[in-house]
């Protein structure tokens, strides 16, 4: 589950953003807004409020007053959305919390290039971008505009967005046109939009690669490093096709779920192989089937590879995304693996490493399945949403940030990208 720029090890970095403290109150917007703000103005006059609500205190690094000023957290009300009931006032505002003090942090942590964690390419920058716009940021807000400044810094003549020389441009641009698609539902990109499109549809393997659809290969993405395309990749370019308006039916995105289907310990007329027929058959997914096929969880002892739970969330929302329908039989085998391994303490089959972008595998699949709550194997019915905030908030360093604790694996011991991935989460969430 190589779900970051990079596979390396890293130690833990906690950037040291608390220089200075101030008490900030969170104010709803108005009804029907979809926007609060944080007003300093009013946090000086609303004494009284602060007796009410109790005031928290963030670092706030080199984060600007004006910045600060136009800092911005989605309203208190919860819309009811995707079929999910409305959140309680008091889960609700446990996540608004947790959010505001997650998005200060990032602000604290952007680059004077508008980057974030730049020195790993334009990924991490793509994502709290894309963080502090799903959390109710605007283009205008300065770390967003800056940030989106960065992203076009980076545009290439081939329409990708990546850093100079990087062997990710598929995980890159499509994490870019995921964000762009945030701004004015994409109305304001839509060249950009479509020229990175292109590129991540000429970068598929197919028949861009002489790959037809018998081969293992076909309909994947990779990083374009190691030669062969995987189910994280996929799973990214499928968002990220589904961002720029591509319908499920397009054929590159039917071939990508050609691809899904085969990375999926479930045999069916979609996947055929030695790793379906022979290995565990409990319908969760693992890393790639191309190559001679991997997983991260290793190999089963009764053959073929070991699901686990961050890949079977990316699988899961994958095939949504593809058209996939609820009652699919691969859908179907996919929730009877989540029901036996429903957790939000670790990564089903991984532990702790990948922990948090299994945090927002699991809250954007749980959001695209369109139930509010889960039902597990046995018989226990969870509120996926409670759950999750709640393990966030639990996790939430003093000074805002996110990071993983417990292991450094896949960068996440960087705490601008695990706070954008726990802020994403959170967004799904909503």
């Amino acid at each position: 589950m190589k779900c970051s720029l990079f596979a390396t090890n890293q130690t833990p970095t906690q950037p040291e953003v608390i220089n200075r403290e101030l008490p900030l109150v969170l104010l709803p917007g108005g009804s029907g807004s979809r926007t609060g703000r944080w007003d300093l103005a009013k946090s000086i006059l609303a004494g009284a409020l602060l007796l009410t609500t109790g005031a928290w205190t963030v670092g706030l690094g080199n984060t600007s007053s004006l910045a600060l000023a136009q800092a911005t957290t989605p309203s208190t009300a919860a819309p009811v959305a995707d079929g999910l009931s409305p959140l309680s006032a008091e889960l609700n505002q446990t996540r608004l919390t947790s959010t505001g003090r997650g998005l200060l942090f990032l602000d604290g942590q952007q680059g004077p290039d508008g980057s974030f964690a730049g020195h790993a390419g334009t990924g991490p920058t793509s994502l709290a971008v894309a963080a502090m716009l799903r959390n109710g940021r605007s283009a205008s807000h300065p770390a967003v505009s800056r940030g989106l400044q960065f992203l076009l810094a980076n545009r290439q003549a081939d329409g990708g967005f990546y850093a100079e020389g990087s062997t990710h441009k598929n995980y890159e641009t499509s994490l870019a046109i995921m964000t762009l698609a945030l701004v004015e539902e994409g109305r304001t990109y839509a060249t950009e939009i479509a020229a990175a499109t292109q590129l991540i549809r000429q970068m598929q393997w197919g028949p861009n690669n002489d790959k037809g659809p018998e081969d293992m290969t076909y309909g994947g993405a990779g990083y374009g490093r190691h030669g062969r395309p995987d189910l994280s990749n996929t799973s990214f370019m499928i968002d990220a096709l589904k961002a720029a308006g591509v319908s499920a039916d397009d054929p590159d995105m039917q071939a990508a779920l050609a691809f899904v289907s085969r990375c999926q310990n479930h045999e069916s007329e979609h996947n055929k192989t030695e790793f379906a027929t022979q290995g565990p058959k409990d319908g969760g997914f693992y890393y790639t089937a191309a190559n001679g096929g991997e997983s991260m969880a290793g190999a089963d002892p009764v053959g073929g590879l070991r699901s686990y739970g961050s890949m079977t969330y990316a699988g899961l929302k994958s095939m949504l995304y593809a058209g996939v329908s609820k009652e699919d039989p691969r859908i179907q085998a996919a929730m009877s693996y989540l029901k036996k391994h429903y957790d939000v303490k670790s990564n089903p089959g991984m532990g702790p490493a990948g922990l948090f972008y299994y945090y927002q595998m699991f809250s954007k699949a749980f959001r695209a399945v369109g139930e509010s709550t889960f039902t597990d194997a046995n018989g226990v019915t969870h509120d996926w949403r409670a759950d999750l905030i709640r393990e966030l908030q639990t996790r939430q360093q003093e000074n805002g940030s996110w990071y993983n604790v417990e292991s450094d694996r896949w960068m996440e011991g960087d705490a601008v990208l695990v706070t954008a991935y726990a802020l994403l989460a959170l967004s799904y969430a909503e």
